[in-house]
């Protein structure tokens, strides 16, 4: 069943969205591609809202490359891709099941806990997985998407009455959009195989902390720290070499601390425009190409 005319946007809440950037990133996007086909690769999709705004924009896309280090989410996008209706079936009885529990507290958290443990077991079907994997986002404190060194989900219960559990319309938009879409589980580098002449590159890897108290690395058991952001612009300058183009966004450490000049540096034969964000979180956007 496609649903044609829905908007498909996120399934997931997640660290760092970029939906209040869409008017930036749309400007940094070359005229020329707009006119023409071309491949999008997005090496650390996250919660999707770049990649669904950008398959719904420019359908002149012929090839969507997406790839993220969390086996997690990266399964469950091929769950939608494939299987959305069992999906959807699975998720209707746990929104049902939770709901009825809305004013019995204790139940109710006897009922999460017990779907974080079967998560952390990682011994479901992979639907059943994905399932989890939303009841546990949509269900947990504040949505967020938090795993130990051991890779287990540690968010406590949120205080959602009645969450949005199940959206099947969404989730049967994210289906249909998702068919053009190779979908990769690995390391950020290896997208760089799929790059063909006219490629747009859009990276959005997990930001720097603006803080030592302050981190959105912890959604997958490996931090990514400054070697892997070093890595990171060492692979724009190769891309960008070989003539694809790309944008990259951040957290801007200079907006923290004046005397910050991590990205600048990284970056200083690109051009850097700052944008503000909220959470009173300021965002750069290299990119591998003059505006």
């Amino acid at each position: 069943m496609k649903q044609m005319n829905k908007i498909a946007k996120p399934f997931v809440k997640w660290a760092g969205g970029k939906a209040q950037l869409l008017t930036e990133i749309d400007n940094a996007i070359p005229s020329y591609m707009k006119q023409t086909q071309f491949t999008y690769i997005e090496p650390f999709v996250g919660g999707g809202a770049i990649l669904f705004w950008i398959l719904q924009k420019y359908p002149n896309i012929k090839h969507a490359i997406i790839n993220d280090i969390n086996t997690d989410l990266t399964n469950s996008y091929q769950t939608i891709k494939e299987n959305v209706e069992e999906l959807i079936s699975i998720l209707k009885k746990w929104k049902k099941e939770y709901h009825s529990l809305k004013d019995k507290l204790e139940e109710k958290k006897e009922y999460y806990y017990s779907k974080r443990k079967q998560f952390n077991n990682r011994n479901s079907d992979k639907t059943s997985q994905t399932a989890l994997f939303i009841f546990l986002n949509r269900t947990c404190f504040n949505g967020l998407y938090r795993v130990n060194r051991k890779n287990e989900f540690n968010v406590p219960i949120g205080s959602y009455k009645t969450p949005m559990i199940c959206d099947e319309d969404n989730l049967r938009a994210v289906s249909d959009v998702l068919q053009k879409v190779t979908i990769l589980n690995g390391d950020f580098e290896a997208t760089m195989e799929y790059a063909e002449n006219n490629t747009l590159f859009y990276f959005d890897p997990p930001y720097k902390p603006l803080s030592e108290t302050s981190s959105f690395n912890s959604y997958a058991k490996d931090e990514f720290d400054d070697s892997e952001q070093i890595r990171l612009a060492k692979f724009c300058e190769k891309i960008d070499i070989l003539g694809y183009q790309w944008i990259l966004s951040n957290s801007d450490v200079k907006g923290k601390n004046p005397n910050d000049n991590f990205f600048d540096e990284l970056y200083n034969k690109f051009d850097i425009k700052r944008v503000l964000a909220r959470r009173n979180i300021n965002r750069m956007v290299p990119n591998g190409f003059e505006i």
